[in-house]
């Protein structure tokens, strides 16, 4: 294929005839021969009469050119002109490599990006081209082979954006050697490195780069700040439109909803959301994310930073006006202000309250010891400070204490005297405090003493230096004793009055921590995902993953080994997100020799048919003007000209009629009604109507292999002429350019839809967008909305499709993405003894996602898959996760919620006494 800038052609060389409108000006500037004049004196006897055929002596210029544009039409239009071909990078010669960042960055418009490179390797397979593909944020172990074109596009759907960015990338390392040409997939971030491996690729040969110019938007960490939670939005480039980020967590149900939502002004490239949520609903908040943005880098994930604990602050005595530093709680006051919750009161008002934490500063006698154990039992926090209440009190049988302690204390000048103030010991291994530097000047002058116990050693998580216990712990159910040896103000020693003590309160999960934790704080520590974020910001379970160092995590940046995630150690959580907390978007500069495609992908666009209907046009109105100025388009002919067109119109207008009063074939109607028959909705793409053919007869088969049913072969529907009373399940795949149905048909899918038919929308682009924002959601909004569809929710996951036929947890095609049917009314309770609720008392008249089933599901004439689905075993696995979903669909519309209707056997059991 030649092109002419946004043109390109099929048979350039047919071009050549544009040379010949010369000649053919030449031509019709001949034709007719302009009259020879003489001079005749026998012309006047027929002055006074009119001829009826007329010749003009020339040919008009207007109608000369008429002509020459009705044959450049026609010559242009059989060189066949596309509007926006797939063309070649640079030539359409040598080895092609096609390098993408892959970060999440990339992933809010990844489906485009895929395009593209669709394209790219469509022109190479034409061109017979070799091809590499190459993922930074991915790297292959050594330089990676060229392959053929069909090869490397079967395992594109494989490819996806990781939740990272490119690190240390070495372009020895990953380029194939010898001369290529290079199409860079940019993801439109400057970062280190990318200057060398520029270079390296120019060495080698052309290079294009492909960037969006949509904005590269993400969240920073989360952190409190005064009574709210600050979470700083950036940009790589100024922005000024509003952002609304979005808290989402549990209810208090257990399911996963947007408990906040704010606008935020970007003032440039940086902004910040700030959430007003009081502690109960802020510490229900699991992540931030940018609403209608689905991208790693969009999502921030929460841990101990914003979840403040409610703590409850008990002192054995009361402060006098003017004398605080004398209180007990003053010092403890002070240091979990910034960070938690305080509740200040007796005991029995603050069990009321249920904290977190409850502290208790020198409380020798307690009002409530009962309620309090029974409190610590169920998993709370008691932590208690020594003073001179608990020393001069005898605490031998006070289950509420880690130790048995000893009667008195020991102080300086005492009976169990120190000569003067001791030192804090290193904390040891296996100390929550493990890792804390103990500073110099912290000293302890008095202390309460613990009786000796072979279990001493093993409850001692910080000692003096003289080996005697500092801060001792044991379990009590499933909560925690702890109790500080000292006071909890500076009467027995300086550590309220360090650094340290606010350290080790947060170490014991009181309080949440301040700021992003250093290696030095998480040393000798290890975290264990729970929780990690792929590229387009969704989570998943982290199973069988292994742990990773305190320094590791600490050090961080995300990466292939340190993925990110929500990680977790004892009581605490430390998250990891894809953006660092110093992370500064830059936009990526290119030089001005280096060629920058857009980010709008052009849809390739055939003229041969417009060109030639204009060529035809034109001849026409060629014909027309003849006539007229050979007078041959006057009086009765004229009339009967007028009168054929008029005919002609009627005709076409009267055909059209009947068309649209066209009913549906009475072989088809009985062929629907006579079985199970899959239908699926004409789109206009005959690709896309082929793939939605293959896959319900997939569908089909696997249907016929495993279950009772057993359809006919599937059907393409129309809307305007098909009774779609006959269906009970339609297959929709939506296209960004597809025309929208008369509203006689919407009139006729209403009626389905309330009749407990099913329709399953599919966007096919593995909602990368996110909410609705390619250009398929879109058009899928514009389709839907004039149709009665429920409130929807994402598949719960006691879901009656979960069950319907195979025990699912999932519902992927070719992309595995989220899945929405309509929402249940909030009265649907678990009944007992069953695993799930009653929900949805009736089929979900719809199903929407961008999975792409009918890929999955496409077979070929001899049954083998049509189109690949991820790569080796795993790609296999999640096709037969998409045929199972398949099949759990089609017996949830012929079968109805029966599942679901088992919450009722107890009940029926119990009526028939059985």
């Amino acid at each position: 294929m030649w092109g002419l800038g946004p043109v390109g052609f099929t048979a350039p060389w047919l071009l050549l005839g544009l040379v010949a409108l010369p000649v053919l000006y030449l031509v019709l500037r001949a034709t007719p021969p302009a009259p020879v004049r003489r001079r005749f004196p026998g012309v006047a006897l027929l002055l006074g009469l009119s001829d009826q055929e007329v010749q003009a002596a020339r040919t008009p210029w207007w109608l000369m050119a008429l002509r020459m544009l009705a044959v450049a039409a026609a010559i242009v239009g059989f060189a066949g002109p596309v509007l926006h071909p797939a063309m070649s990078v640079q030539g359409a010669s040598g080895p092609l490599v096609i390098l993408t960042d892959g970060s999440w960055a990339s992933a809010r418009d990844w489906s485009r990006r895929q395009d593209r490179i669709s394209q790219a390797l469509a022109q190479a397979q034409a061109d017979g081209r070799p091809v590499a593909l190459i993922s930074l944020s991915d790297p292959p172990p050594e330089p990676p082979p060229f392959l053929s074109a069909e090869t490397v596009a079967q395992g594109l759907a494989g490819v996806q954006p990781m939740a990272w960015e490119p690190q240390d990338i070495e372009p020895a390392k990953i380029l194939p050697k010898g001369k290529f040409e290079t199409l860079w997939i940019s993801d439109g971030l400057d970062r280190a490195g990318r200057a060398a491996l520029v270079q390296a690729l120019q060495v080698r040969g052309p290079l294009t780069v492909w960037q969006s110019q949509a904005p590269v938007i993400a969240l920073g960490p989360a952190r409190i700040r005064d009574s709210g939670v600050e979470v700083p939005v950036r940009s790589q480039a100024p922005l000024t439109a509003t952002i609304e980020v979005a808290a989402i967590g549990l209810d208090p149900n257990g399911i996963e909803r947007e408990l906040a939502r704010v606008p935020v002004t970007m003032a440039g490239a940086a902004g910040v959301a700030l959430f007003d949520l009081p502690p109960e609903l802020r510490n229900r908040v699991s992540r931030f994310a940018v609403v209608g943005l689905r991208s790693a880098g969009a999502v921030s994930l929460t841990d101990d930073a914003v979840k403040r604990r409610k703590v409850a602050l008990v002192s054995g005595t009361n402060s006098r006006e003017g004398l605080e530093l004398l209180d007990p709680a003053h010092y403890l006051r002070e240091a979990l202000k910034p960070t938690a919750d305080l509740i200040e009161g007796t005991l029995d008002d603050v069990l009321v309250a249920n904290p977190d934490v409850i502290i208790l500063a020198d409380m020798a006698e307690i009002s409530a010891p009962d309620r309090l154990a029974e409190w610590v039992e169920e998993g709370g926090l008691l932590v208690r400070f020594a003073g001179p209440h608990m020393a001069a009190a005898d605490l031998s049988g006070d289950p509420l204490l880690p130790v048995h302690l000893r009667a008195g204390g020991r102080s300086i000048g005492g009976t169990m005297s120190w000569g003067q103030p001791r030192q804090l010991a290193p904390f040891p291994a296996g100390s929550p405090f493990e890792g804390l530097t103990v500073p110099s000047d912290v000293t302890v002058k008095a202390q309460v003493m613990a009786d000796p116990a072979p279990d001493l050693a093993s409850r001692t998580i910080a000692a003096l230096a003289d080996g005697t216990p500092l801060v001792t712990r044991s379990r009590l159910g499933d909560g925690q004793l702890v109790l500080f040896h000292v006071a909890a103000d500076a009467e027995w020693s300086t550590l309220p009055l360090s650094g340290l003590f606010p350290q080790m309160l947060e170490r014991l999960a009181i309080s949440s921590r301040p700021a992003q934790p250093d290696p030095g704080e998480l040393a000798g520590t290890t975290w264990v995902p729970q929780k990690l974020i792929d590229g387009f910001g969704r989570l998943s379970t982290a199973e069988n993953a292994s742990g990773v160092a305190g320094e590791t995590l600490a050090a961080g940046p995300a990466g292939p080994d340190l993925k990110p995630g929500l990680y977790t150690a004892d009581d605490r959580a430390v998250a990891l997100n894809a953006v660092a907390p110093d992370r500064r978007l830059a936009p990526a500069i290119w030089s001005a020799d280096i060629p920058v495609e857009g980010a709008q992908t052009q849809v390739a666009r055939p003229l041969k048919g417009a060109l030639l209907g204009l060529a035809l046009l034109a001849l026409v109105v060629d014909i027309l003007a003849s006539l007229l100025l050979s007078g041959r388009l006057r009086g009765p002919r004229a009339t009967h000209l007028a009168g054929a067109a008029v005919v002609a119109l009627a005709c076409g207008l009267a055909g059209q009629q009947v068309r649209a009063q066209d009913q549906m074939p009475i072989d088809r109607a009985i062929a629907a009604a006579s079985n199970v028959v899959l239908a699926h909705v004409v789109t206009g793409d005959a690709e896309v109507d082929r793939i939605a053919q293959a896959g319900l007869q997939g569908l089909s088969d696997t249907l016929y292999a495993r279950t009772t049913v057993e359809p006919s072969t599937p059907m393409a529907l129309n809307l305007e002429t098909d009774d779609l009373a006959l269906f009970t399940f339609i297959y929709w795949p939506v296209t960004a350019d597809q025309p929208a149905p008369s509203p006689k048909a919407y009139a006729k899918l209403n009626r389905f839809l309330r009749g407990g038919g099913m329709i399953l929308f599919d966007t096919r682009d593995a909602d990368t967008a996110g909410m609705g924002e390619s250009p398929e959601g879109q058009r899928l909004k514009a389709l839907a909305a004039p149709l009665d569809i429920p409130p929807l929710t994402q598949i719960p996951p006691d879901h009656v499709l979960t069950r319907t036929f195979y025990l699912l947890a999932s519902f992927p095609g070719r992309y595995d993405g989220p899945v929405w049917v309509e929402a249940a009314d909030g009265k649907a309770a678990q009944a007992e003894g069953m695993p799930f609720r009653d929900l949805n008392d009736g089929v979900t008249p719809v199903v929407i996602g961008g999975n792409d089933w009918a890929g999955a599901w496409a077979v070929d004439a001899r049954g083998n898959p049509l189109l690949p689905v991820g790569r080796g075993m795993g790609g296999d696995q999640q096709r037969e996760m998409a045929r199972r979903f398949g099949v759990n669909l089609i017996m949830h519309v012929l079968t109805g919620n029966y599942k679901s209707d088992q919450v009722h056997v107890p009940a029926l059991l119990e009526r028939l006494g059985q």
